[in-house]
């Protein structure tokens, strides 16, 4: 029996789907990603050795207290980087028709963006922010300089990205996504005014990231929460969350989380239905590493993960999965399947290093549902 008993149908879901997908609207961030090595040892110009864990980078820093120290950063890669630029560039590769709106520079398109831009229309705001992502074997420090994200506001959007072309962006998308409401601080306000402009557009999929809300006040996130719910009233609302966020929305809501703070393949969906409910929404889906779940009002489902302990890369995993978990949901298919080809998304990525086309995902869902 196959360690992905559900890798098979949503691929064949993939291979079957011949049909228009309508277009879809994404904002409203835009970051430039520098992707790092923290340097351990070097033996010479060209060669070190990288500290492997982010806990062994913590213990270092830790260890300088009340004397100094020095690391040395090696970039990587650079590359277009936030939470809503990665997951429409993801999208896009599967063949989405796309409108992205948000921090891609202004007046003129950054470079980093140009490819995105070639595949997608571009709404842009301001100029991006910037941040640095020191990988590590167990995790990832992200670190960030984000001038430009108070920019993004109402006043900016209808200014610079032209109302007639935002209202028409809007009207025409059957899928939108609102992402990385933790980092803009305008965000909620935007979501507000949102609703007054728009308060009987044809039924559409919503989709929200709050992305790392934990520097945000309790109060801040219950008030994007309620107004995220409010949606839901004239769309189908999908709240997507990893693991930390889950366990801390959940607390922010008083519903029961898991005792130790780490959710398995029964607790996620337990949580997932338990926020849903809370929040009166479409679904909930939670994604660790390891595996996905989701909740609907009518069902749960969970879906393994293709983890490996070897990523290429992994900022931007979990906007990869985002990005799979609503195309299978434009799709038409069922919350497993859908988690599905969202965990084969950030799967192929993680281990490419890019974005899947459609019929590269295809092909990986079937080599694991072979194994």
């Amino acid at each position: 029996m196959s360690h992905f008993p559900l890798a098979a149908p949503a691929a064949a879901t993939l291979r079957a789907a011949t049909g228009a997908l309508p277009p879809s609207l994404v904002g409203f961030d835009g970051f430039i990603d520098t992707i790092c090595d923290a340097v351990d040892t070097r033996a010479d110009a060209t060669h070190y050795e990288r500290i492997k864990t982010l806990r062994a980078f913590g213990e270092r820093i830790a260890a300088a207290a009340g004397q100094s120290t020095n690391v040395e950063i090696v970039p990587t890669l650079v590359k277009l980087g936030g939470n809503g630029p990665i997951m429409a560039n993801a999208l896009t590769a599967l063949g989405v028709p796309l409108t992205y709106c948000g921090m891609t520079g202004y007046p003129n398109t950054h470079p980093v963006f140009e490819e995105l831009a070639s595949r997608a229309r571009l709404l842009p705001i301001c100029e991006p922010a910037l941040t640095d992502a020191y990988e590590f074997d167990d995790g990832k420090l992200i670190v960030g300089k984000h001038a430009t994200v108070a920019e993004v506001s109402y006043e900016n959007l209808i200014e610079r990205a032209g109302e007639v072309a935002w209202r028409a962006a809007w009207e025409s998308a059957g899928f939108i996504a609102m992402v990385n409401w933790t980092m803009l601080p305008y965000m909620t306000a935007l979501w507000r005014q949102i609703q007054a402009d728009f308060p009987s557009s044809e039924r559409k999929t919503l989709f929200f990231d709050l992305a790392d809300p934990e520097k945000r006040s309790t109060q801040d996130i219950a008030e994007a929460l309620e107004i995220i719910a409010e949606f839901q009233s004239q769309h189908e609302v999908i709240l997507g969350l990893n693991e930390k966020e889950a366990l801390h929305i959940g607390e922010v809501l008083r519903v029961e989380t898991p005792l130790g703070g780490v959710l398995t393949s029964e607790t996620a969906p337990e949580l997932a239905a338990a926020i849903r409910a809370r929040l009166e929404i479409g679904v909930v889906v939670v994604h660790p590493t390891r595996f996905a779940a989701a909740a609907s009002a009518d069902e749960a489902a969970c879906a393994p993960g293709p983890w490996t302990p070897n990523p290429k890369i992994s900022t931007g995993a979990g906007d990869h999965f985002n990005a799979g978990f609503c195309f299978g949901r434009l799709l038409g298919a069922d919350l497993g399947q859908s988690l599905q080809t969202g965990v084969g998304t950030s799967g192929f990525y993680v281990r490419n290093a890019q974005s899947p086309s459609r019929d590269d995902l295809a092909g990986f869902l079937e080599e694991l549902a072979s194994q």
